[in-house]
């Protein structure tokens, strides 16, 4: 590097530390591990990791940032799942900044708590505390707002959830900068709040919160995916329900995917239903299929939440699941986020010293002593089937299901179900999300017998009734394990494939695709592309609309690193790992 480029990353740092204060500006291995690094995938270098404290600091930080031709990586909680928001490597054209977005947590009730206003840190998990008291939820409410995730994140991601009506979290309102063609950064207002006109003065009244009711202006654009309910019931539709790449839900923020820099999103909340929980077993996939079909089809209103664990997955989640389980039970998921970050630095502190998993090896330890957590009527049911659904429906519709439940396993011995108390209900489904990391944990601890984790996320067409997965032998030779669990009503899966030590990962993650093509199934459904997937053609043409000059999370997707998306430098593909 010559002494020029040095000066100038100096003059920026500087200048970073003026606009955010010194302890605000991270650049030490140690310091920037847990930002650098993604939750399952994804690591390289940054330059500096930024906090800022306001919507204004965060602009002045962007604008330092564009104007030195430095990349941008905009972060919320880092819990993504396919590396989204950590840089991939380090062959990048560009110093990297990343944003970290975590002190901007502000929520905003607006339209009587209708509506919500969020800032760029705000959590499901905050916003879910924020609208309790008005009887109210928001998107998401469970699964990945159990270890922090962040509102926005969601909304560019297109995520979908565990709520069959509600679809992915979608909003046609935001507040956002973005670089264009020629370079220039500017700010946008499409959140449908009246709060001035230059950039300062917008983002200084909006983290106020310094606006008038008569200032929120209603009906100018959609804060929901409302048609999502009517789309999900057709389930002779020979195509998915929902995924990444659909066009129709590809919207300025809604999926950009940190190709812009989000200040705000404006959403609808929805009204906390009571509700009931079944608890359905089976070893025959046809009893899953039936009851799909006809509870989708002849409900008065849609379930609530219908969630899969295969038997496998049930089990990895049950051993290494257990610490993420029992911190949520015992604390809530409010104290999860700390507990990572926590977790994050040990391992740090380790890593330096040539030593990986330290951590994870001695919590599971300490797991492995302490008796099952699960209801006794759960691991029963493990015992006697192979498939498990836990459905939960409102409860103006409990006594139909629940007649509709008796009448179909009635003299039938491939499956069964019993109805829970509200105890075994949380527990179930706090159960099947502490699945979702538990095979990350397995890697961890078992080193010596795992490569790596494959990890799909795939959408099946809603006419499919073939959705149990059977790969050729030369495949299924070079796993551990397959755990299969997902969002079964609108037929969104999560497949994470436990590899033997010595398989190389990637190719077999291309083969897996090559079967999901012929399946004509879409991936990924929800996690977006990340660093993992290709983005298709539509998608990747949605990058380069909102991101003209490349300046935000290049490569995402498999698309170009190179400033104004020129030629790949080469290589990264062959050289990508997980």
């Amino acid at each position: 590097m010559s002494a020029a480029q040095t000066h100038q990353r100096d003059a920026l740092l500087e200048q970073l530390r003026s606009l955010v204060g010194r302890r605000y500006v991270l650049t030490g291995e140690q310091q920037t591990r847990r930002f650098r690094k993604g939750h399952r995938t994804g690591e390289g270098q940054v330059l500096a990791v930024i906090q800022p404290g306001t919507l204004l600091e965060q602009w002045q930080v962007l604008r330092a940032a564009v104007a030195a031709d430095c990349i941008v990586i905009m972060q919320a909680a880092n819990t993504g799942l396919t590396g989204g928001s950590t840089p991939d490597g380090d062959n990048y054209d560009r110093d990297i900044v990343l944003i970290s977005t975590r002190r901007l947590d502000g929520v905003q009730l607006i339209n009587q708590g209708e509506q919500v206003v969020c800032l760029p840190g705000a959590t499901l998990d905050r916003l879910e505390r924020e609208l309790a008291p008005l009887g109210r939820e928001p998107h998401s409410v469970i699964g990945s707002s159990c270890i922090g995730a962040s509102v926005l994140g969601g909304v560019c991601n297109n995520s979908g959830g565990a709520l069959v009506r509600r679809g992915p979290a979608y909003t046609e309102l935001a507040l956002y900068a973005q670089v264009q063609a020629d370079g220039t950064l500017t700010l946008v207002n499409h959140l449908g709040i009246e709060l001035g006109d230059s950039p300062e003065e917008i983002l200084t009244r909006l983290q106020r919160g310094d606006y008038r009711p008569d200032a929120v202006l209603n009906e100018v654009a959609r804060a929901s995916d409302a048609g999502y309910a009517e789309h999900v019931r057709d389930v002779d539709a020979d195509t998915p329900a929902r995924f990444n790449a659909d066009p129709s839900r590809l919207f300025e923020a809604s999926g950009s995917a940190g190709k812009l820099c989000l200040f705000a999103v404006r959403l609808d909340t929805f009204v906390k239903e009571a509700s009931t929980v079944f608890y359905i077993g089976s070893n025959d996939p046809q009893d899953l299929t039936d009851l799909r079909r006809h509870l989708l089809t002849n409900l008065p209103s849609l379930p609530i939440a219908g969630e899969y664990i295969h038997r496998t997955a049930f089990d990895i989640g049950e051993r290494y699941g257990k610490d993420t389980y029992l911190i949520i039970d015992r604390f809530g998921t409010a104290r999860v986020p700390a507990a990572f970050a926590i977790k994050s630095r040990v391992d740090g502190i380790f890593e330096r010293l040539g030593l990986r998993g330290v951590s994870d090896r001695v919590i599971q330890t300490v797991m492995n002593l302490l008796p099952s957590h699960l209801p006794e009527r759960m691991r029963e049911y493990r015992n006697r089937f192979e498939h498990h659904l836990l459905l939960r429906v409102s409860n103006d519709t409990g006594a139909q299901t629940r007649e509709h439940l008796s009448s179909f396993f009635a003299g039938r011995d491939t499956g069964d179900y019993f109805e829970c108390d509200e105890d075994e209900g949380r527990r179930a489904f706090l159960h099947r999300f502490a699945v979702a990391g538990a095979a990350i944990r397995y890697r961890e601890v078992h080193r010596r017998e795992v490569e790596d984790i494959v990890a799909l996320d795939i959408a099946l067409r809603r006419n499919d009734r073939d959705w149990v997965e059977t790969l050729p032998a030369e495949l299924e030779k070079d796993m551990v394990h397959k755990l299969y669990y997902g969002h079964f009503f609108c037929h969104v899966f999560h497949q994470d494939y436990i590899v033997r030590k010595g398989v190389d990962p990637l190719a077999m993650e291309h083969r897996m695709w090559a079967l999901l093509d012929e399946r004509r199934a879409e991936y990924p459904a929800e996690h977006n592309v990340g660093h993992l997937y290709v983005a298709k053609p539509a998608l990747a043409g949605f990058y380069k609309e909102l991101d003209p000059t490349n300046s935000f999370n290049p490569g995402i997707g498999h698309t170009s690193r190179q400033r104004g998306w020129g030629e790949c430098c080469g290589g990264h593909e062959e050289s990508h790992g997980h």
